[in-house]
């Protein structure tokens, strides 16, 4: 099979993922971006060839045929599907990958399209397909999950003997401007935002409501200081599965008041939620109507200033001894839409699967079966973060920085 890639998706990330697999193209082969909608593809192809005068190949696919895909990738043979697409693709694309003899990789976690729930168990059943068949399947190539996957296990492999407190920070200090609007796909963020909190605690997943623990967090190197919340994320499924010293994982995300009193007064009138009305005699979700009206958030990247701040409080021993550690990046949303045209949300989530992509398809990472990032070896990745526009940072806590939170 020719060393090649097909990215699926022409969203924000897509939009990334394209201009960055253009910068490895030595690595990625022949690049190719399919879509439900081929003019979208058409216009990242556009620009990427503009910009880093690599050309792409464009493709109409609705990945919710799954027979239409496999004859795409029949066609195509491409060595690797980079799935950018929403969630609810995810195993309708692991099954054409398996149909077709593709490796796999995705950036986030399944989630049924009617229920609000999403976690790894969905695609980990995958597993033995993915061996018997073969093939290699990387989950959750992102940056959170993804990147805060790869910094806890570069930790344990060089800094900590065991990892016993992570809490996970995501804050985004840009301003869009907007009165209101999200990061990434409306949809998703705000089914993410509003479900049940659940963190890691003693050997069990503990559920309280959503949003209802936030703290002040200040970011390093003037980025600034928000309020942080709480949340659920994927990452610590797979993290305290693989590294089972973890006795207690929490996710952070930062939230404005305003995104906030939006959101709420948004929740108050059913305008959130994901089941069917009745309109005019045509069923419709109230969320996806909702995401119809909001700015996408692919053309945000114009308005946008200020940096992001994502990383890992990681708490353990080493030699017997207490450590703390902090491993971040800072990304600046100005720099990203110069370099590539989008903000740095995107950028952030883009970068590290065109990274991940690109270690599959020169034979640096491999296996049989489906993986997590923090499976494989960080130090490769950790290598091209710093080469791709993702450096990162690691400062040594004391206790009562890394119990606090604040590290500045």
């Amino acid at each position: 099979m020719k060393k090649s890639v097909l990215i699926i998706g022409a969203g924000g990330v897509g939009h990334v993922v394209a201009h960055k697999c253009a910068q490895m193209a030595h690595v990625m082969g022949d690049i190719h971006l399919a879509s439900r909608t081929k003019s979208k593809c058409d216009a990242i192809a556009a620009d990427v060839l503009a910009r880093e005068q690599v050309s792409i190949t464009t493709h109409q696919v609705d990945t919710d045929d799954v027979d239409a895909t496999v004859s795409l990738l029949r066609e195509l043979q491409p060595a690797l599907v980079l799935n950018v697409a929403l969630p609810y693709q995810d195993l309708p694309l692991m099954e054409a990958c398996l149909r077709a003899g593709c490796h796999y990789m995705d950036t986030a976690n399944y989630e049924p399209r009617d229920l609000a729930k999403f976690e790894y168990g969905w695609q980990w059943a995958y597993h033995d397909r993915f061996r018997e068949a073969g093939l290699f399947a990387l989950l959750g190539s992102g940056f959170d999950p993804g990147v805060t996957n790869i910094y806890t296990a570069w930790a344990l492999k060089h800094e900590f003997d065991e990892i016993e407190l992570l809490d996970i920070i995501d804050v985004n200090g840009g301003d869009h401007g907007q009165a209101f609007a999200t990061n990434f796909n409306p949809e998703i963020n705000i089914r993410e935002v509003t479900a049940t909190c659940r963190h890691w605690e003693n050997g069990a997943f503990r559920e309280t409501p959503p949003m209802s623990l936030h703290r002040p967090f200040t970011c390093p190197q003037g980025v600034g200081t928000y309020e942080i919340y709480r949340m659920y994320h994927e990452e610590m499924e797979s993290l305290v599965k693989h590294i089972p010293t973890i006795r207690r994982a929490q996710f952070w995300m930062s939230f404005s008041p305003s995104y906030l009193s939006h959101l709420q007064a948004l929740q108050d009138v059913g305008m959130t939620r994901i089941d069917p009305i009745l309109y005019k005699g045509v069923e419709i979700v109230p969320l996806q109507f909702l995401k119809a009206v909001l700015p996408n958030p692919g053309d945000l990247g114009r308005t946008t200033h200020g940096k992001t701040c994502i990383g890992c409080v990681l708490q353990g021993k080493k030699n017997g001894q207490y450590k703390a550690l902090y491993i971040y990046n800072i990304c600046d949303h100005e720099a990203c839409f110069r370099e590539v045209g989008s903000q740095a949300v995107s950028y952030t989530t883009g970068v590290p699967a065109a990274i991940g992509a690109s270690l599959i398809l020169s034979g640096t990472w491999s296996g049989k079966g489906v993986f997590n990032m923090e499976q494989n070896d960080p130090d490769p990745f950790m290598d091209a973060l710093n080469r791709y526009g993702l450096p990162w940072q690691c400062i040594e806590l004391s206790r009562e920085q890394a119990e606090s939170l604040c590290v500045d």
